[in-house]
């Protein structure tokens, strides 16, 4: 029988709540939300579900060891008090990452070169024999967390970041990344009852994180592999169970899901993502300028796209936002039309409409706003438009 453990997902900022959320209808119990991070716990199965299922984790870290360090010498002698050939076999391979916020710990590449010294030298002593180092696809990815004089020692179970869904082959200029993508469509309130529009939608991430929300199709289930899949203590039927089990709560939503973009070579990039995923019956994606569209379908719809920005492409900034929220006004009544973009004083102020929500998120290091356009039927639609 299984034992419980606790556990720490990682996220990124601002969807830790929406993480929380995600663990508490997988079924993980003692749920808390920290920052950036989201501790649970559950067993050995949990773990693979949890890999396989959240949409808005990085990575699920399950930890081993925690104790006090004061120094470098503390934490060396420290981790060669963990039994490592638990872990990892002399022939296998290993990586560690170090995150140090602590007045005796202020470089964290140190931190990981004394953690990886201290398990060179565990095995040497051992076996006269030491584990090599792969930092691209080691057998056991190792985490320190340093905080003041608390070390916490986990491992990875996820090995490559959990947004590496596996659908993508073909991107365009700054794809964006496929949690944040997930989070996003979550922080519309979409669950594919509605119908669902990305009017710039590049290499077709957001539509694809979107219908694997409308279909309840698990987030992971197109990897190749998981860290936990090296792990000496691997259940191999376990995972299938739990994998069969996902798939059994796949549905079939009706609503339509379609996405936009002007470049030829978006579009292809994005059919041959849709392809990878097996979701072409779910989405359709066309070539069409957003500018020139107009909603074509009845019913609730949800509206979501991530415009460029300055970084992004040449484009005349104020110009081009003045025409999404021109575009939204004349062409998308009875929408709630959500857009994320990091350009405020030249972007946002030009859209023309008042946000009815502004929530902070980041892509990459870029601080950013996800705002949210509520568009009225009729004379309504004028209450939202500046004065």
């Amino acid at each position: 029988m299984n034992e419980n453990f606790k556990m720490l997902a990682k996220t990124l900022f601002g969807f830790e709540e929406i993480l929380a959320k995600e663990l508490r209808n997988l079924g993980a119990m003692n749920v808390k939300v920290g920052v950036r991070n989201v501790t649970f716990v559950g067993d050995t199965g949990f773990m693979y579900k949890a890999n396989l299922a959240l949409r808005t984790a990085v990575r699920i870290l399950k930890p081993i060891r925690q104790f006090k360090v004061s120094n470098e010498d503390d934490l060396y002698n420290l981790i060669q008090t963990i039994k490592w050939d638990n872990y990892i076999d002399v022939n296998q391979t290993f990586a560690v990452d170090a995150v140090a916020n602590a007045e005796n710990f202020t470089n964290s590449h140190y931190v990981s070169l004394k953690t990886k010294d201290a398990i060179v030298d565990y095995f040497r002593a051992k076996v006269g024999k030491r584990p090599n180092i792969d930092l691209n696809h080691p057998d056991l990815q190792i985490n320190i967390h340093i905080q003041h004089r608390d070390c916490t020692v986990s491992i990875d179970s996820s090995g490559d970041s959990l947004h590496k869904r596996g659908y993508r082959s073909a991107t365009n200029i700054a794809p964006i990344n496929e949690v944040l993508a997930a989070g996003l469509v979550l922080m519309t309130g979409y669950d594919g009852t509605q119908h669902f529009i990305d009017p710039m939608c590049g290499s077709g991430t957001i539509l694809i994180e979107a219908a694997m929300i409308a279909n309840n199709i698990p987030a992971n289930i197109n990897r190749r592999e998981f860290g936990f899949e090296k792990w000496s203590d691997f259940d191999p039927n376990l995972f299938d169970t739990i994998r069969n089990s996902l798939l059994k709560k796949v549905r079939e939503s009706s609503a339509k899901i379609i996405g936009y973009d002007k470049a030829p070579s978006a579009i292809y990039k994005a059919q041959d993502n849709i392809e990878n995923a097996n979701l072409t019956e779910f989405i359709t994606v066309k070539q069409e300028n957003f500018f020139r569209t107009e909603k074509e379908i009845e019913g609730k719809t949800i509206i979501l796209f991530n415009p460029p920005y300055g970084e992004r492409l040449e484009i005349d900034v104020p110009v081009f936002y003045k025409e999404i929220g021109n575009t939204l006004k004349r062409g998308y009544p009875g929408t709630n039309a959500w857009l994320i973009t990091s350009d405020f004083e030249n972007g946002l102020k030009n859209v023309g409409l008042r946000t009815s929500k502004r929530i902070k998120v980041f892509n990459g290091k870029l601080e950013c706003r996800l705002v949210k356009y509520e568009m009225y039927e009729g004379s309504k639609k004028g209450k939202y438009m500046k004065n």
